[in-house]
């Protein structure tokens, strides 16, 4: 198995590391964190787009703007920009930058460092490219579009994009500043540094990749020169641990500090153990259904109706999804700008049997194809058994991931059951995907929308809504454009947001300030302390 270092690695508790854990208690100065850590694809801040990977990255990299971990409800704060002015036109955003950063190989942080970064990032075109090519950056004028002047960086963009807008999208791993001339000095046939970046990292963040063996560890340790203050944690290893059972065995014996990929049973088990607590965080991922709207029955209003009744949300999010999720029925998580926490449904079989007989409508078959998750098969069953209180019948064929999302991609999914997490911490994150398709059409292809995976005709009404909430520069109004949008998207869309997942995270006792990211960003580890 290939092991992967960076040309700074910290090696001197190497044996620690990668030896199997033997000991009761872990190191008062380092933090061991169980976790599933597979899906790491490449730590290239251009290119990650996997949980693991962005975890990372977003110790190890810094950004213009950012969260505080010890109060992320205050939104996104300054960081390596100190300030930030939009223009009178509304077209550009210049960000004063610090002069006091430096990056793990020493050299000096710069504003062109930063306006690099986001111009490689378009160039690569990697997945998260979107997250900043929407504001009109192409590969063809990015450098003219993102300039660098003294300490100062200028965005200036296709549109007057609502300043919250663009810097919350600023606050994503793509737009992490990394080391120009450490990347380029690894640069391989024109590929910007991105094979090299993809085991390696050259940032400016709290923690530097000491070593990465994929599918097993990560191994970080603190950067003592870190402009926000030395971590209290000098060493933070992550170990992949897919089985929750294990987990919680680790965490009770005293070998791990966190475990966060605990099932609700386990937690049940390991809530009464002494010297350990369990922390609910909710994040931003919603569990869905989706309405295929290219079936004939799916596509009647009344069966998108009734289907709204036909889900036991409080006794699913009390039995087997009970503290792993919550019920949330708008597409905008908790903590997002311009939520809306109204519940309009409820379980009710009566009401939803009504609808159904009022539209002439006395039963059908309608098939839902779900990934082979114990969570979504157990939804479907459930769902299953209310369709079949009001004559509907549902067929439920259980395939891999992969299978699942190639056929809904394709919109060959029926009923789709399923999560969706938000790409960066704006709304337009999800009204963009949930309550925007300006083309229906199948040569259309627009796959990441998922309007358009589910054949939704989105209103044109609702379309310009979307966009326009983008271009509204004051952020309460921006908000109430978007308590609007769910309104009308509650009241006739075919796609169900269900529930909001809770991470719940097995803490041992000491272990202060632990932040998964909550539903904006991505765990953080700087602010985490360990006492008595």
């Amino acid at each position: 198995m290939t092991f992967h270092l960076t040309s700074r690695a910290v090696l001197l508790a190497s044996a620690l590391a990668f030896a199997p854990a033997a000991w009761a208690e872990t190191p008062a100065d380092t933090l061991v964190v169980a976790h599933t850590i597979d899906d790491i694809i490449s730590l290239d801040p251009a290119q990650s787009f996997e949980f693991a990977g962005n975890d990372v990255n977003n110790n190890t990299y810094d950004r213009l703007v950012d969260f505080d971990p010890l109060d992320p409800d205050a939104g996104f704060q300054p960081s390596l920009a100190t300030a930030w002015e939009v223009s009178e036109d509304g077209l550009s955003i210049t960000f004063t930058l610090r002069d006091d950063v430096t990056f793990h190989s020493g050299n000096p942080l710069r504003a062109e460092d930063a306006a690099w970064s986001l111009q490689r990032a378009v160039k690569l075109d990697k997945t998260p490219a979107f997250i900043l090519t929407q504001f009109g950056f192409t590969a063809e004028n990015v450098d003219q579009m993102i300039t660098a002047e003294g300490n100062t960086l200028t965005l200036t963009m296709d549109k007057p994009y609502a300043p919250t807008f663009v810097l919350n999208c600023l606050t994503a791993n793509i737009a992490s500043v990394v080391d120009r001339e450490t990347v380029m000095a690894n640069e391989v046939d024109g590929d910007l540094g991105n094979a090299w970046l993809n085991t390696n990292e050259a940032g400016s963040g709290a923690y530097v990749l000491a070593a990465w063996r994929p599918n097993e560890q990560v191994q970080l340790t603190a950067s003592e020169d870190y402009w926000q203050g030395a971590p209290t944690m000098k060493r933070v290893i992550v170990r992949n641990v897919a089985e929750s059972s294990a987990q919680r065995l680790l965490l009770e014996q005293g070998d791990i500090d966190v475990a966060r990929n605990l099932t609700p049973t386990d937690v049940e088990s390991i809530a009464a153990v002494e010297g350990v607590t369990i922390q609910d965080e909710p994040r931003g991922r919603i569990l869905y259904m989706g309405l295929n709207q290219k079936d004939e029955l799916l596509s009647n209003p009344a069966v998108v109706e009734a289907m709204k009744y036909l889900v036991d949300y409080e006794g699913i999010t009390g039995s087997f999804l009970k503290g792993q999720f919550v019920t949330h029925q708008s597409f905008l998580p908790l903590g997002y700008l311009g939520v809306l926490e109204d519940q309009p449904w409820t379980y009710d079989i009566e009401k939803a049997r009504q609808i159904l007989t009022d539209a002439g409508i006395e039963g059908g078959t309608i098939t839902t194809r779900v990934r082979d998750l114990r969570e979504y098969i157990d939804v479907a069953q459930t769902l299953q058994g209310s369709m079949a209180q009001v004559g509907l019948t549902l067929e439920i064929e259980q395939m891999t991931g992969a299978q699942v999302l190639d056929a809904y991609r394709a919109r060959e999914v029926p009923i789709f059951l399923g999560e969706w997490g938000p790409d960066y911490s704006d709304p337009n994150t999800n009204a963009a995907t949930f309550a925007y398709n300006p083309d229906n059409s199948d040569e259309a292809a627009a796959v990441g929308l998922l309007a358009w995976r589910n054949a939704y005709e989105v209103p044109a009404e609702m379309n310009e809504a979307t966009v326009a909430a983008t271009l509204e520069q004051d952020a309460d109004t921006r908000a109430a454009m978007y308590q609007d949008i769910q309104r009308q998207y509650q009241a006739e869309a075919p796609i169900v947001p269900l529930f909001q997942r809770i991470e719940q995270v097995g803490l041992r006792d000491g272990v202060q300030n632990w932040w998964s990211g909550g539903a904006i960003s991505s765990v953080m580890y700087r602010q985490v302390t360990k006492g008595e």
